[in-house]
């Protein structure tokens, strides 16, 4: 509805335009672009342009001028601008009229679960990767973080438009793979009572022990007297599948479920990688020095150029990561966006090098890096250790403050900012607590509407008469859900659902303030009717915020 009005408003201004001849001083073919913001402050009205600025440059006139012609002429129906304003040195300030937003009202009551959705994507698709955490043991909480945020941005860039594929990619071969294999072995010879001590690069988490276990009750001791590489590729094989049925677990008891989960020894069974050195040889971006071959990424931007095979024969990490990319490109999505961890920090640009090299724009890779979280329990951080074995798993935190309240309050920051995470707060029944005071909104507004069905109220309708919003709060809130839309593209173009959270809790507390202050159900019949179709239009817009976060939004509290 903004934009359809943003567009008409544009229409009618450029129409002003040339009646004022304010056009006859502009170049051959120009445009004049008309660019909308929404005043901070409501006395300088619901929107806002600096269109007469742009057009004091080329016609060479103050811009309050202008200004002062294009309201004077500006002539618009009743029922959609009240008044225009000139303000300052030449703002343009659009007062919208009253029967517009409550026509508002109405259309998002017909479109329902559809209000806020849109198709600026036209069907692209988009590979999202995240968590993809190595499958050496259960996920923590810094995954919980990532899977949030990644399931979050995958569900905006479908509410508008795009076909989002969510994959896991799975180190199962290379160093993490030996390391676990090897720590398993270990485990298992240690049951069988052998004096077996765990190296110090091997993984000494306990969960472990219970892996060894199962193995030796399936597989037998003998399995152990295997040769090598055969017996740690077992072992390992054993250990990433029952790893991964634990994060699959966990993942879908969080609400988040992947299109496809991408191994790295297929990849490299393929013979992709090798195909990538050819790709990089036939561009002149590998040379050999010191015996190993390198990878020209300076050339694209990065700070030194990196080893892919080194002078022993044996690649590195680096050489699979960009075969796995190329793959995403291969099988046809525009557009590729990963989560990495904090530690990936300096890997960035030479992936966008090598995806530079390989043929692809820049923009077609975008990544995002998730920062750490700091768990505490009021002010007592709750420490852990994935190299000791002491962790606070994403299951557990789960178990303990519920999944809503785990997924909420990590999307109410930026995923490149440090987050706190207070277990204490998150599990409280306070306005302290965003989740609560959120749900708590979508709650009361589907509370007040069973106390009208009790009272056999009419059902809210697009087609009731809504003349009685009058108060200025009620059409505050109004223009807050008018904004909704918009805000799903903007979030979803961003790649920030944090924008969702920050809106959810804003609209939460207008509402909030609304309803300690005014009744909804009074003896005043029309009165009452109009604002339980606000009430109703909220309820809907709540439910596919919170949706889009994949949060509940519960009826009951």
């Amino acid at each position: 509805m903004i934009s359809v009005l943003k567009a008409h408003l544009t229409e009618s201004l450029l129409t002003t335009i040339k009646r004022a001849g304010l056009d006859g001083g502009l170049p051959q073919g120009a445009s004049t672009p008309v660019a909308w913001e929404y005043p901070g402050d409501p006395a300088f009205g619901d929107l806002s342009t600096t269109l007469a600025f742009g057009l004091a440059k080329t016609l060479k006139q103050k811009p309050r001028e202008i200004a002062l012609q294009i309201a004077a002429l500006a002539a618009f129906p009743p029922d959609l601008v009240d008044r225009i304003e000139v303000a300052g040195a030449g703002y343009l300030n659009f007062f919208i009229a009253r029967p517009f937003w409550r026509h508002l009202v109405q259309e998002i009551l017909r479109a329902g679960p559809l209000y806020g959705r849109a198709d600026v994507g036209e069907g692209r698709r988009v590979l999202v990767e995240f968590v993809s955490a190595n499958p050496t043991g259960p996920l923590v909480v810094v995954n919980a973080r990532a899977a949030a945020i990644g399931d979050a941005i995958a569900r905006l860039l479908e509410a508008v438009g795009y076909r989002p594929y969510r994959e896991y990619y799975v180190n199962d071969a290379g160093n993490q793979f030996r390391t676990l294999a090897l720590a398993m072995e270990v485990r298992c010879r240690q049951l069988l009572g052998e004096n077996c001590p765990m190296p110090e690069e091997a993984y000494p988490g306990e969960y472990l022990i219970d892996l060894a276990r199962d193995y030796l009750e399936r597989h037998g001791p003998e399995t152990l007297s295997a040769p090598e590489p055969d017996r740690r590729d077992r072992l390992g094989r054993f250990a990433v599948e029952r790893i991964l049925d634990w994060q699959r677990a966990s993942l879908e008891a969080y609400g988040v479920t992947f299109d496809g989960w991408f191994s790295e020894r297929e990849l490299r069974a393929r013979g992709e990688t090798e195909q990538v050195l050819e790709a990089l040889r036939a561009g002149s971006y590998l040379y050999e020095h010191e015996g190993a071959l390198w990878f020209r990424s300076t050339v694209f931007g990065d700070d030194k150029d990196r080893v892919l095979v080194k002078g022993d024969g044996e690649i590195t990490y680096f050489l699979p990561d960009i075969a796995y990319h190329q793959d995403k490109f291969a099988r046809g999505f525009e557009q590729v966006i990963d989560l990495w961890g904090p530690d990936h920090h300096g890997y960035v640009p030479r992936m966008q090098a090598a995806m530079q090299a390989l043929g692809h724009p820049p923009e077609a890779l975008k990544i995002l890096i998730v920062q750490l979280v700091r768990l505490m329990r009021g002010t007592e951080q709750v420490r852990m250790s994935k190299r000791t074995g002491q962790f606070v798993t994403m299951g557990e935190l789960v178990e303990e403050v519920g999944r809503d309240a785990a997924r909420f309050t990590f999307l109410t920051r930026r995923c490149d900012s440090q987050l706190d995470f207070d277990l204490e707060l998150a599990k409280s029944a306070s306005e302290d607590n965003p989740v609560y005071y959120v749900q708590y909104a979508h709650t009361r507004l589907c509370g007040i509407l069973r106390e009208a069905a009790k009272a056999h109220l009419p059902t809210p309708s697009p087609k009731d008469d809504l003349e009685p919003l009058d108060l200025p709060e009620e059409i505050g809130l109004i223009k807050q859900l008018a904004l909704y839309p918009e805000l799903v593209i903007g979030a979803a173009q961003a790649l920030e659902p944090h924008r969702l959270t920050t809106y959810l809790h804003d609209l939460a507390a207008q509402f909030h303030g609304y309803y300690t202050r005014h009744r909804i159900i009074s003896a005043d019949r029309n009165l009452t009717r109009a604002r339980l179709t606000l009430v109703a239009a909220l309820r809907v817009v709540m439910a596919n915020a919170l949706g889009l976060l994949g949060v509940s939004a519960p009826e009951r509290m």
